[in-house]
């Protein structure tokens, strides 16, 4: 079986050397490996065109979407797979990642671990980035960085949507989900990932999700249930009245659980283990604002200015 692995990649000057060589560190080498750079002006291609065996396609402009298309359309295999340039393999990732599809799989599913630097960032991953051993099969949506398919699976879900700057590989998911694909998990199939540096960064993060989320019309339950759950929160205190608020307390101990206990297990130090009690559950509330304020830009957009909504990826015929 020969597979190509394919990336985009933009301004990412400092990750992609780290990338291309974990990927030339794989233990089962992929047949050809295609990056689409996205109009990088940064350094980012100077390295790409240096770096032996690699297709490089230069697209100034594209968005993810369209870059995961021009370089769909130039593989010459029918098994591929798929990351990002910011991320570092693991050596076996792809040998791994591989095991399900040579089962009859028409989709594997890969995990990811955080590269973590600081407190900060270590926290921001035990609220976002669950422990592979954590992962349902039945239930999980995996990242574009991690991920692999038959070439007759994304054709299937009609490609990658190129109107949707962000969110555009859990729009693919659902697709998959929906069509009834075989959808297998590669637990060993680790990349690292690079979490964003500051508090700022994370806010842009999270906020650009839902908000692609409401332009793309997915996960409107989700997103209404957190709504309805800090506002029924913020009234339960208004309100004053004990019983409420305990069983408010109650519920929010239950859901920072395990994120806390993610945090405590991945920090060594006794002083950060402390302040990762509080920490952990500031930064949730932190995202879910974030993700709150995107949810409802992305409402605004579709109404206002008349961007593209998409009907449930569900219902969707064979092309976006």
């Amino acid at each position: 079986m020969k597979v190509s692995l394919i990336t985009t990649v933009k301004d990412a000057r400092e990750e992609v050397e780290p990338f291309l060589a974990s990927v030339a560190a794989q233990t089962r080498a992929p047949d050809e490996v295609i990056v689409v750079d996205g109009g990088s002006t940064d350094g980012t291609l100077e390295v790409l065109r240096r770096a032996p065996g690699i297709t490089l396609i230069e697209q100034p402009g594209a968005n993810i979407a369209r870059g995961r298309n021009v370089a769909l359309a130039a593989a010459a295999h029918d098994v591929l797979a798929l990351t990002d340039a910011d991320c570092v393999l693991e050596p076996d990732w792809l040998e791994r990642l591989l095991e399900p599809i040579e089962r009859g799989a028409d989709v594997s599913m890969g995990a990811y671990r955080p590269i973590a630097e600081g407190f900060l960032q270590s926290c921001m991953a035990a609220v976002n980035l669950p422990d592979p051993s954590e992962l349902d099969e039945s239930r999980f949506l995996p990242s574009g960085r991690s991920v692999a398919f038959r070439r007759e699976a994304i054709e299937a879900a009609g490609g990658w949507p190129e109107w949707l700057d962000i969110g555009e590989d859990m729009y693919v998911d659902l697709r998959w989900r929906a069509l009834g694909l075989d959808m297998r998990l590669a637990r060993d199939a680790v990349v690292r990932w690079r979490l964003r540096g500051s508090l700022a960064e994370t806010w842009t993060q999270y906020f650009r999700y839902a908000r692609g989320d409401a332009i793309a019309g997915m996960h409107p339950g989700r997103n209404a249930l957190r709504y309805a759950v800090y506002g029924a929160a913020a009234w339960a205190w208004g309100s004053r009245r004990r019983l409420l608020e305990v069983l408010t307390l109650v519920g929010a101990l239950a859901r920072v659980a395990r994120p806390v206990r993610r945090g405590l297990a991945r920090l060594d130090r006794p002083a950060e283990r402390s302040a990762a009690l509080v920490a952990v559950p500031a930064l949730m509330a932190f995202t879910d604002v974030a993700k709150m304020a995107g949810y409802a830009a992305g409402l605004l957009a579709r109404s206002r200015r008349g961007l593209r909504p998409a009907p449930d990826p569900s219902r969707l015929g064979d092309r976006c």
